[in-house]
C-alpha cells in the first residue's frame, strides 16, 4: 500500500487505492497530466485543503478490501470472480461502444480521441495477465506456494504498473470521465460503464498487490 502524505504522488495514489480516482475527480484534480504532482502540490495548485484531501483518502484505506474474503483461498476465488470474469464481460461491450462514441462524435472538441485504442490494449494486457494467474501463480498458491513463486508475483507486479499507465491513458482522452453538455446515452453509458470498470480494476490490482501477493513473498 503506498504511503499516504503529503509528498505521496496523485497518480500513484490514483493507480493504487480504490476510490482515490473519484476522490480526486470529484476535487477537480488532474492524475492524468498533472499525475506526477504530489498531493500538497496538486492541493495548492487548486486552492484546495491538503489535509482534507488526506482525511478522504486515509477513510479509503479503510474500506479498501473489506468486502474481500480473508482467507487465501476464498481470496483467490473472489478475485476470479469478483474481477477476472468481470472485466472480460465489460471490456467486450466497452470496446464497441468507445468505437462508436469515437466514429459518431469525433468531430466534438471533447470527443475521447484514442479511447478505444487504449481500452483494447488493456484488454489485451489483461487477458495476458489473467490467463498467467488463472494457470500458473494461482494454482501455485493453492498448493500452497513455493520457493520460486517471487519471480510470477514480480512479473504481475510489473504488469499491474503497465495497466495503470493504461488508467492514466483513459483518464487523459477521456478528461477525467468528464461528458460535455448535451452528450447522447451512448456517450453517458460509456463513461459511467468506464467509471465502474477502472475503479474495479484498481480494487483488483490492490487486493493482489497489498493483500494477496505478501503472504507469498514472505516465505518465497
Amino acid at each position: 500500500m503506498i504511503e499516504l502524505s503529503p509528498t505521496a504522488i496523485v497518480g500513484d495514489i490514483a493507480s493504487n487505492l480504490p476510490g482515490a480516482a473519484e476522490v480526486f475527480r470529484r476535487s477537480g484534480l488532474s492524475f492524468c497530466c498533472g499525475g506526477t504532482l504530489s498531493i500538497s502540490e496538486a492541493a495548492a495548485k487548486h486552492g484546495l485543503s491538503a489535509d482534507t484531501l488526506l482525511k478522504e483518502l486515509q477513510a479509503l484505506t479503510v474500506a479498501a478490501g473489506r468486502e474481500a474474503p480473508q482467507d487465501t483461498l476464498p481470496l483467490i476465488e473472489h478475485i476470479l470472480t469478483r474481477y477476472h470474469d468481470t472485466h472480460r464481460s465489460e471490456l467486450a461491450w466497452l470496446i464497441p461502444l468507445a468505437q462508436k462514441v469515437e466514429t459518431v462524435h469525433g468531430d466534438h472538441e471533447a470527443a475521447p480521441l484514442g479511447l478505444c485504442d487504449a481500452l483494447a490494449a488493456l484488454q489485451l494486457e489483461l487477458e495476458s495477465h489473467m490467463a498467467k494467474e488463472e494457470q500458473v501463480l494461482f494454482p501455485m498458491m493453492r498448493e500452497g506456494g513455493h520457493p520460486m513463486i517471487a519471480h510470477p508475483i514480480g512479473v504481475m507486479r510489473h504488469e499491474h504498473d503497465h495497466a495503470a499507465g493504461l488508467l492514466r491513458e483513459i483518464e487523459h482522452v477521456t478528461r477525467g470521465l468528464t461528458l460535455p453538455e448535451g452528450a447522447c446515452r451512448s456517450w453517458s453509458a460509456l463513461y459511467t460503464g468506464l467509471a465502474k470498470f477502472t475503479e474495479d480494476l484498481v480494487a483488483h490490482m490492490h487486493l493482489e498487490n497489498d493483500i494477496l501477493f505478501p503472504r507469498f513473498e514472505a516465505v518465497a
